[in-house]
């Protein structure tokens, strides 16, 4: 928990500042600006990934080889496209567990809402600096090639006072926070999915029996959340963004491996973590992102298990007018023109 220790008081000093600054007596759209008619592009850098965690008689990470993808992108009128490859000059060392995946993340801002949706499909995984029992190995990685991992779920939060808070301009860079700015939040969430190894190789992972042989897990929670989300601005174009949120959440947990079968159904927590930092302008940024979604699933035995979601990324931005000849072309994603709005 180290890392989410460091996040949350890197949280609360975001949420100081913000406060501190929130005293000004100014008008919302002196907060930040939106840029509708603009076509805001990008150049980024990014991993995302699928893990889980075993926690039996030692904690145990299985994690999937995604690739660090290179991609281009764009936004126009709150309509995103990004498009990007796992090139392998930046992935030279994916030789022991080639991880075939399918991860739709999609985070979205419109205005006073947070809305996250996931689809993970994840196949081979395995645990770095796992220590063997057999003569002869002292210390590798632990290979789980046809181990699969899937995640379905939602994500629906409201800001409660968000009118001065423009998450996009922090996630999407569509948008310029000027001034310091933070809300309370609460929202629902619901997730399920499965665990299970495929194909006739049997597991043998001593550190976690859950996972030995040929296991099924499945789950399905769902359940409430508060949080708060801050953007402390500095020098009016370096800022600073944190987002967190906690759940509570009902559901269930089931466990079949061979002949032994367990349901448990129960109260569990998760946790949603963002942070942003950057420079932005009217016409340029640069950023760093990152988001993680932490699950916790109701424990077989003794033994407990969460599946992390996630994306890292670094953009670099630049906005412009749109020309006569690239403009009409640009209506047929403008969501505001199809909807009529």
């Amino acid at each position: 928990m180290g890392k989410e220790f460091y996040f949350f008081l890197f949280f609360i000093v975001i949420s100081i500042g913000v406060f501190g600054q929130e005293k000004e007596d100014v008008k919302a759209n002196d907060y930040y600006e939106d840029y509708p008619g603009l076509l805001t592009t990008r150049f980024y850098t990014s991993r995302k990934y699928t893990s889980f965690t075993v926690a039996d008689r030692v904690n145990s990470t299985f994690d999937p080889n995604s690739t660090l993808n290179l991609g281009i992108g764009a936004t126009y009128n709150d309509f995103t496209l990004n498009l990007a490859l796992g090139f392998g000059f930046l992935n030279p060392g994916r030789q022991d567990v080639q991880t075939t995946y399918l991860d739709l993340q999609a985070h979205m801002y419109p205005k006073d809402w947070i809305i996250d949706l996931f689809g993970q499909f994840y196949t081979g995984y395995r645990v770095e600096g796992f220590k063997f029992d057999l003569p002869g190995q002292q210390e590798g990685n632990f290979l789980a090639e046809d181990l699969r991992v899937r995640k379905i779920g939602a994500n629906v939060q409201r800001l409660l006072n968000g009118e001065n808070l423009s998450l996009k301009a922090a996630f999407q860079q569509s948008a310029w926070q000027k001034k310091s700015a933070g809300s309370f939040m609460g929202g629902f969430e619901m997730y399920g999915g499965r665990i299970i190894q495929t194909g006739e190789e049997m597991l043998v992972f001593p550190d976690a029996s859950i996972i030995s042989g040929q296991p099924f897990i499945s789950y399905f929670q769902f359940g409430p959340n508060v949080g708060y989300a801050g953007t402390l601005v500095l020098f009016r174009h370096f800022f600073i963004t944190g987002v967190g949120s906690i759940n509570g959440n009902f559901g269930y947990s089931g466990f079949e491996n061979n002949s032994d079968r367990e349901v448990n159904w129960g109260f569990n927590y998760n946790y949603f973590l963002r942070g942003f930092v950057g420079y932005n302008s009217s016409k340029w940024s640069i950023n760093a992102n990152y988001v993680h979604n932490n699950i916790g699933l109701m424990d077989v035995g003794n033994t407990g298990l969460r599946i992390m979601t996630g994306n890292y990324r670094v953009n670099f931005i630049y906005r412009f007018m749109p020309g006569k000849k690239l403009k009409p072309y640009l209506r047929y994603i403008d969501p505001k023109g199809l909807l009529g709005i």
